[in-house]
């Protein structure tokens, strides 16, 4: 909705409660009700409802027949409209990334100086992340991860699509928004998350746990910062399993919004021991838009579904190329894959990703790319995916779609 939409409908609302101004009074029930005309797109609730609107005062000038002195009343004390009056408030939203800030502050700015005697606002956009349960203290992982909110997989059926280069633009978007983040590279036999990030430093210890290294502000963990460079990875299936069961037991994590794991492609162990294993909020799959993507996509979304990990929803990527020349998309991979596949399994198509030599070179050159190019499309097509994600965890703990504490898997003969 337009401001100036929302503007009309504010007015239509007001028109049918006329009274004097001098007659009105403004006190906090008033503020309240003037915002719950501000409707959460994501949630279909208004932010009065939700428990949004925090810390209403209301300040008011008036001056004295003797001495020009300023009068200030707090929310609670009805306020006589004299002289224009300030009210300032919070809006705690669900999550840093929220897609909508802006528009939801222009609304709250626009219902507060429809109410006669308001002359100026202040609205403070804040958040508080919400979470999973919290993790039953008895859980083996409990140290490690008992103080992050939600565990994002970043998944893919099959290997070459960008799914490492979206897990790590997808982190730094969400840390750029003002998330904590952390970084758990789980590609056991590609760890690609080192070079992208151009991770240097090791990890250390903290008491028991290992404390992982930070590149802007984002908390990272691969098996490729401890094994020797250029070298295969050669492990069996249980081995590789154990890897995965350290790191989401013996790091210590700390408090992190979003723990982004960037799985291995297809549908193996490593994927099977991390939903035993860790209380996954969702999983983000990511394709090319190519039937022969797909095929393999529909099968990652099946294997989800199995372990019961909610689907957050598909990005695509390579989803076109631009041309200098014609400045037309040219959909190399074909056209509408992601959004279609979607579809078909009933979860939100998140974004897409355009093709663009910077995103290779960013990549190879260990700069994540909505870092390097801040300003560019794919960058803000990086944004609105972190955005669509977050939203996507807000609705889900809204709904108490939390995901299981802990789940097991026995096959009988």
């Amino acid at each position: 909705m337009g401001i100036m939409e929302f503007r009309n409908r504010i007015a239509e609302r007001l028109s049918s409660k006329v009274v004097p101004q001098q007659a009105v009074s403004l006190d906090e029930k008033t503020v309240l009700d003037a915002l719950r005309v501000v409707q959460d797109p994501d949630l279909h609730k208004d932010i009065v409802t939700l428990g949004f609107v925090r810390n209403i005062k209301i300040s008011a000038e008036a001056h004295s027949p003797e001495a020009g002195h300023k009068v200030s009343h707090e929310a609670g004390h009805k306020v006589s409209h004299e002289a224009g009056h300030q009210v300032s408030l919070e809006v705690n939203l669900t999550t840093p990334a929220c897609p909508v800030k802006e528009q939801l502050k222009a609304q709250c700015e626009a219902a507060l100086m429809a109410l006669p005697g308001v002359t100026s606002t202040k609205v403070t956009m804040t958040a508080s992340t919400r979470g999973s349960l919290p993790l039953n203290s008895g859980s083996p992982v409990a140290a490690s991860l008992g103080q992050v909110k939600n565990i994002i997989a970043v998944a893919s059926g099959k290997g070459g699509v960008g799914k490492s280069t979206t897990a790590v633009n997808l982190a730094w978007s969400l840390a750029k928004s003002g998330s904590k983040v952390g970084l758990l590279d789980a590609d056991i036999y590609g760890p690609s998350i080192p070079l992208m990030t151009h991770l240097k430093d090791g990890a250390t210890a903290s008491g028991s746990l290992i404390e992982p290294p930070k590149v802007d502000g984002v908390k990272i963990i691969s098996v490729g910062m401890f094994g020797q460079s250029g070298k295969a990875t050669i492990m069996r299936g249980p081995m590789a399993a154990g890897v995965i069961k350290q790191f989401l037991s013996q790091v210590a994590w700390g408090e992190l919004d979003y723990l982004i794991i960037d799985y291995p492609p297809g549908t193996g162990d490593i994927q099977l021991t991390i939903s035993q294993t860790a209380p996954v909020t969702g999983a983000v799959i990511v394709t090319t838009p190519q039937e022969v993507a797909l095929i393999d996509v529909r099968k990652a979304i099946s294997m989800f579904e199995t372990l019961k990990v909610p689907v957050l929803g598909v990005v695509e990527t390579m989803s076109h190329f631009i041309c200098d020349g014609c400045d037309k998309k040219h959909f190399i991979f074909r056209e509408g894959g992601g959004a279609r596949v979607a579809r078909e399994h009933g979860v939100a198509f998140l974004g897409e990703i355009p093709m663009d030599q910077g995103l290779v070179e960013a990549s190879d050159h260990g700069k994540p790319y909505v870092a390097s190019h801040p300003k560019s499309p794919v960058a803000a097509a990086f944004a609105k995916v972190a955005g669509a994600v977050a939203s996507q965890v807000s609705i889900l703990h809204a709904e108490n779609k939390n995901v299981l504490q802990h789940f097991s898997i026995e096959w009988a003969n």
